[in-house]
């Protein structure tokens, strides 16, 4: 089927042949000639500018092994400086040790005279009182039945999010302060925390991820032990310390026991720091009568009060 031509014509579409002649003899239009061209210009430069970054790669790495070595040079010469003055360290720590370790022998020695000096001036009724109030005060071996309590860490989590531990589930200083502040309302005499005796000037702190009692770190399990009445225990699991370790316990996985302990021992205090003591003035004597010792010696009974200071 024929289109009529709308200008008259026969319909059929027609070339002359000088538009054949050119388009054989060139087949490629001029545009894709000149991106041919262009793109053989760009690899010549491309050429050019690897072999520039070569040399510039290849210095680059020359200065940075001239200074790698002589970084080296510096580590290995100071090196013998680095390895006496850690020599020198180490033996003032060993001597610092020996010293500490003589000085504290010392000290015992010196205490055990002061015993004994004691044990022979004082008269029986001074002495007695003497011993109840350093049962009292944390500086003597005390005996009885009691309670203990005893808190220990939970599983430890890990935050899936951060990657962090989480420490909800570790016995706190806090705790352990709550736990002796509870025993000592209920009636306790004496208190130990993991053998640590508790005294008037004692400290529960925290350091980092360590718990220090009276200076010296303690480890979970944690174990409060209390002299005082034979109630002692369940007065504690009734009280508010016993319902806040219990949820603990439900929420983070902590460990709480309270149970009741007969006839333990609690270990002195191992350090009296006495910075001020004052004699007492002794009552006046009756008229007519010699002031004397309870024991008959003639001389009168010492007595006094001293305090102590606080860390």
């Amino acid at each position: 089927m024929t289109v009529p031509d709308p200008d008259g014509g026969s319909g059929k579409r027609t070339y002359g042949p000088d538009f054949l002649t050119a388009l054989f003899q060139n087949p490629l239009d001029p545009g894709y000639a000149d991106a041919a061209a262009r793109k053989a210009e760009g690899r010549g430069r491309t050429g050019a500018a690897r072999r520039t970054a070569a040399a510039s790669t290849a210095v680059v790495l020359l200065v940075i092994g001239f200074l790698l070595v002589v970084a080296y040079q510096q580590t290995v010469a100071e090196e013998p400086a680095r390895t006496q003055a850690r020599d020198e360290l180490v033996d003032q720590v060993e001597n610092r040790r020996g010293e500490t370790a003589e000085l504290q022998s010392r000290a015992d020695a010196l205490a055990e005279e002061v015993a004994a000096l004691r044990e022979r001036e004082l008269s029986g009724a001074a002495l007695a009182r003497l011993r109840d109030l350093e049962a009292a005060t944390g500086f003597e071996t005390v005996h009885g039945s009691g309670a203990k309590v005893t808190l220990a860490d939970g599983p430890t989590t890990v935050d899936p999010v951060t990657g962090e531990r989480r420490t909800e589930s570790r016995v706190k200083d806090t705790d352990l302060q709550l736990a002796t502040n509870a025993l000592w309302s209920a009636g306790a005499e004496a208190i130990s925390i993991n053998g640590q005796r508790l005294t008037a000037t004692s400290t529960i702190r925290q350091a980092g991820e360590a718990i220090l009692v009276n200076v010296q770190p303690v480890a979970s399990p944690y174990e409060v032990v209390a002299i005082g009445p034979g109630d002692l225990a369940g007065d504690f699991r009734k009280g508010y310390a016993g319902h806040f370790f219990e949820t603990l316990v439900g929420r983070y996985g902590m460990s709480f026991e309270a149970t009741e302990v007969k006839d333990v021992t609690l270990e002195a205090a191992t350090e009296l720091k006495l910075r001020v003591a004052t004699p007492s003035t002794p009552p006046p004597a009756p008229s007519g009568s010699s002031s004397s010792s309870p024991d008959g010696s003639g001389s009168p009974a010492p007595s006094g009060s001293a305090s102590e200071g606080g860390r």
